[in-house]
């Protein structure tokens, strides 16, 4: 490393603190015991300051998925600058670069230059200077200024406080500063950095083939919900990051909730319509790539299938969104009538139910695409009757 270009405080202090870990702790152990409240402690501080960063820095900060109310926006940030991952709008700044040009040179942390320098190596490199124009909404809040101004003094203060109350509380000074502050601060850093490291390598690119953001569920266990990575490139806009019930997204648990309770507002949702075609249009072009690059015999038979039916799905999942634009559309009218509604309803049940069919025949379709075998024969006698007369018709 080129060392003019060395940013030498923040690399000292991550080279420092894990030097201090690696010698202090088994020092701490051939005399200590930890106690199970400075463990607790140090772990729930460890969720509260990642999520700090996750809903403060990410979503609100550098995407401005919802609006929330100042005194939550004062305790987020209190506990974002705990976690020592830089300034606001320092951090808001190289994300908003990170996915204009995402896997670019420009990308401040791009996966392409490798794995560690994605994880952590382009840390210790001096950041490009912040350009107004690009964080120029930020700019406009005090509060933000502020903390960038006096960053450092304040990440300082915030974590020697909190290290000196717990140490207080549980009587143990020694075993609250490398808990509470510096083991604590270990892996959030590196679930932090998962993000940008293993959240573009081990994973799924379930709605945008060509970015190297992937989604996993594993990922999203240790980095607050921020493991659908795929989807948060593709849908950068949206709050969440896990968007089915099942995905483990507490950022997104945290940001709902506030608004319930009246603290946070204009949430940000991309609707199921566009979520559904746009797996339809990442699924069609696979099937296209591999038919192209693999099938011999029936290649244009089986692209004329996989055209057909995507593009039927894709028509259908549009029609129950108008019908459903329309049922509510007379739902608000005063001139309403029970049996439009009624049918309406049906409408949209009976276009459901269709989709619901062209869904399974297109899981028929792709399962015998992609285990292809070079005896395949004509698409049209392995998806049998009932799907070639869906085609026809």
């Amino acid at each position: 490393m080129n060392f003019k270009n060395f940013n030498w405080g923040p690399a000292l202090y991550i080279i420092g603190y894990h030097l201090l870990l690696l010698i202090s702790l088994p020092l701490y152990f051939s005399h200590f015991i930890p106690s199970w409240q400075i463990i607790t402690t140090s772990a729930i501080l460890l969720y509260i300051t990642g999520l700090g960063v996750t809903a403060g820095y990410h979503r609100l900060y550098s995407h401005s998925t919802y609006k929330i109310h100042p005194i939550v926006e004062a305790v987020l940030l209190f506990f974002a600058t705990m976690a020592t991952q830089g300034s606001a709008l320092r951090w808001s700044f190289d994300h908003r670069h990170h996915h204009a040009f995402v896997d670019t040179d420009r990308d401040p942390y791009s996966i392409k230059k490798g794995f560690w320098y994605a994880h952590f190596l382009w840390l210790l490199e001096k950041p490009k200077e912040i350009e107004d124009k690009v964080v120029r909404d930020l700019l406009k809040k005090p509060l933000i200024r502020f903390q960038h101004r006096f960053y450092a003094p304040l990440m300082l203060l915030t974590n020697g406080l909190a290290s000196l109350f717990f140490g207080w509380c549980f009587g143990d000074y020694l075993g609250a500063f490398l808990f509470v502050w510096f083991v604590r601060l270990f892996f959030l850093h590196h679930f932090t950095w998962f993000i940008n490291s293993l959240a573009h390598t081990w994973g799924a690119r379930t709605f945008c083939k060509e970015l190297s953001a992937v989604d996993n569920y594993l990922i999203s266990l240790v980095t607050f919900g921020e493991g659908y990575h795929n989807y948060h490139h593709t849908f950068s806009y949206d709050y969440r990051n896990g968007i089915r019930w099942y995905h483990f997204d507490p950022t997104k648990w945290l940001i709902w909730t506030l608004s319930k309770l009246g603290l946070a507002s204009q949430l940000k949702k991309n609707q199921r319509h566009f979520i559904e075609k746009r797996i339809i249009l990442e699924r069609k072009q696979l099937l296209l790539d591999k038919i192209h690059s693999s099938f011999s015999d029936y290649k244009k038979a089986w692209e004329e299938q996989v055209i057909i039916l995507t593009d039927s799905i894709i028509d259908k999942l549009q029609q129950v969104r108008q019908a459903k634009e329309s049922y509510l559309e007379l739902k608000r009218s005063k001139k309403r009538k029970k049996e439009s509604l009624s049918e309406l309803r049906l409408q949209i049940k009976s276009i459901k139910n269709k989709l619901k069919e062209e869904h399974r025949n297109c899981k028929i379709l792709s399962r015998q695409v992609l285990t292809f075998s070079p005896s395949l024969p004509d698409p049209k006698v392995v998806l049998g009757i009932r799907h070639e007369t869906l085609i026809r018709n």
